[in-house]
């Protein structure tokens, strides 16, 4: 079946390195426009352009970076690959129904949770802010509604406890490109048909921003534990002290016979204790504005916090 994949972050290059080993055809590669990055700002390619580009048998396969899917010369373009279906991974923008209706089977998309719970465009962090114990990949295919089409099939992942939002979501990209392949192998084959999806247990993850990520001391040590891991890496947790943020790596949720405040700092000679709305959680790695990421007990060395700090405050 000849296919033109559209991705953009690195979570997308398992799926398409799968593709390219299938039996299907990959005739394009669509993905975001180059962007600033770096101290300089220099314009650079997506991780997916980059990866085509190093990929010495892919030579010849155009990749299209439309500022908006639906420019017409972009659409001019697709058509002119005559895709079968538009395989999809995070590709990062809104596909309007004039490129919808382009691929014979449509745009089938790799989504990072079972559907419908999770729709959006963060379900890996809401699957563990939420605290749920397994989440997994759904295929389905692209409608206007966000997340809403008819699945194809389905993959399960457990969550493990010491899971963050970037742990887990490289287990899924890897897991779910083989998913996606078989997902094209079973519409090709014509023994897949999709299946609406199901309004129970539907929820939506938006995107978590930055404020989201500022942890509340007062909430119970469980829920600041998901809040931690759902936000590594990225946007990153934080709290402030002396009025300073301070990024935070996963806490331990461990026993102590301490009794804190919420946000109460205790130094100890090998561990950092803060104090919740439950019992105190230990911090782990933590990255004070213009330093470098270090252990917790190595920070507090160095900064020597006086008793009765408190972060947050």
């Amino acid at each position: 079946m000849r296919v033109v994949f559209a991705g953009t972050p690195e979570v997308a290059i398992p799926s398409l390195e799968a593709i390219v080993a299938s039996r299907h055809e990959l005739v394009g590669v669509i993905t975001r426009p180059d962007a600033p990055a770096g101290r300089g700002r220099s314009l650079v390619a997506s991780p997916v352009a980059q990866w085509v580009e190093a990929q010495p048998q892919l030579a010849s396969i155009p990749v299209l970076k439309p500022e908006h899917p639906r420019d017409p010369d972009f659409l001019d373009a697709l058509k002119a690959l005559a895709p079968e279906a538009c395989p999809v991974v995070a590709y990062g923008a809104l596909l309007p129904q004039s490129a919808l209706d382009i691929p014979a089977h449509g745009w089938i998309n790799l989504h990072f949770s079972v559907l419908p719970r999770w729709r959006g465009a963060a379900p890996v962090q809401y699957a563990l802010w939420d605290g749920d114990e397994v989440t997994g990949a759904t295929t389905f295919r692209i409608v206007k509604e966000l997340d809403a089409g008819p699945t194809f099939g389905v993959m399960t992942q457990l969550i493990r406890p010491d899971d963050t939002a970037g742990t887990l979501l490289a287990k899924l990209a890897e897991g779910g490109a083989g998913l996606l392949v078989q997902t094209l192998d079973g519409i090709e084959d014509g023994t897949l048909e999709a299946r609406p999806q199901q309004a129970e247990g539907m929820t939506y993850a938006p995107k978590v921003t930055v404020d989201d990520a500022q942890v509340n001391w007062r909430h119970p040590a469980i829920a600041i534990d998901h809040q931690v891991r759902a936000c590594t890496p990225f946007p990153g947790a934080w709290t402030t002290i002396g009025g300073e943020r301070l990024k935070l790596g996963p806490v331990g949720v461990r026993s102590s016979e301490h009794t804190l405040a919420p946000g109460e700092l205790l130094v100890e000679k090998n561990a950092v204790w803060v104090g919740t709305g439950t019992a105190p959680v230990a911090l782990g790695e933590v990255k004070a504005f213009g330093k470098k990421a270090m252990d917790a007990a190595d920070w507090a060395r160095g900064t020597r916090p006086g008793p009765g700090t408190v972060l947050g405050s």
